[in-house]
């Protein structure tokens, strides 16, 4: 497996880590819990929204950076079901910044050919912000170099309550039977279902828990653990974790060679 000696990490150069990464072992689908923005925003006296907005440059500078990696996909953790019990004045904030996140983006998604997507019940979110996540997905249906996920109003255990939900309706229309209910049955009425399998999941801000997040989706994903707040994530920050992903041996429960001991490959 390829090494690399991270304790060197702050000696190197954007441009040295960039090329350091393997292009042809890229993960398709990178997703990203993003986590830190209201202590970003404490540690230098500011109102949290302050680390929202900052929050806002990472996620512009990441989608740019996997675009042109190469990464297929990337889903971003926005706003969990559970964060409708913050404050009103919080949500109203948090609401108006993604209503600004479409309307200035949408040009920069179509110029970079990429594809916007939303996963979660969005039929929870305000209006307007619904009517702008409307134009925007029909807009950029057709581009095909990246897809762009953002979870909103989202939670894994909601995702797996509704794709039960939908297959119990095709059941009960004589869509499907007993028989046919399966891992791959299952997967398609997920909200991820027309995206690649997840291969790494990042986590800022030194938090080390899944947050119902992608609960059935991470069953063999890699994970990325930084102290980094999620405001200071960037280029240099995405780099790491892609190089920290292909020293990653992927086995999937398997092994790669004769088990010599006896037991079974982890």
């Amino acid at each position: 497996m390829p090494t690399f000696d991270f304790s060197a990490i702050e000696q190197c150069s954007n441009e040295e880590l960039d090329a350091r990464v393997d292009r042809a072992r890229l993960p398709r689908h990178v997703a990203v819990i993003m986590d830190g923005n209201g202590r970003w925003a404490k540690a230098r006296f500011m109102p949290r929204i302050a680390g929202h907005y900052e929050g806002m440059k990472s996620v512009r500078e990441v989608v740019t950076g996997c675009r042109e990696i190469g990464i297929q996909a990337l889903t971003l953790y926005a706003f969990s079901q559970e964060n409708w019990k913050r404050p009103s004045e919080e949500i109203g904030l948090l609401m108006k910044l993604m209503e600004s996140y479409l309307q200035t983006e949408l040009s920069l998604l179509l110029e970079q050919d990429i594809r916007f997507m939303t996963i979660g019940r969005t039929e929870l979110l305000p209006k307007p912000v619904l009517e702008w996540i409307q134009k925007v997905e029909t807009a950029t249906r057709d581009c095909q170099t990246m897809i762009l996920t953002v979870a909103v109003s989202y939670g894994g255990r909601g995702e797996i309550v509704d794709a039960l939900r939908g297959i119990i309706e095709d059941y009960r229309d004589g869509k499907v039977t007993i028989h046919d209910i399966d891992e791959a049955l299952v997967e398609q009425h997920l909200y991820t279902a027309a995206l690649p399998e997840l291969d790494l999941l990042i986590r800022t801000s030194g938090e080390a828990r899944i947050s119902n997040f992608l609960l059935w989706q991470i069953a063999y994903a890699e994970l990325h653990l930084t102290k980094t707040l999620w405001p200071d994530f960037r280029r240099r920050e995405l780099l790491v974790a892609l190089l920290d992903y292909q020293t990653r041996e992927r086995r999937f429960g398997g092994t790669t060679a004769p088990d010599l001991t006896g037991t079974s490959g982890a």
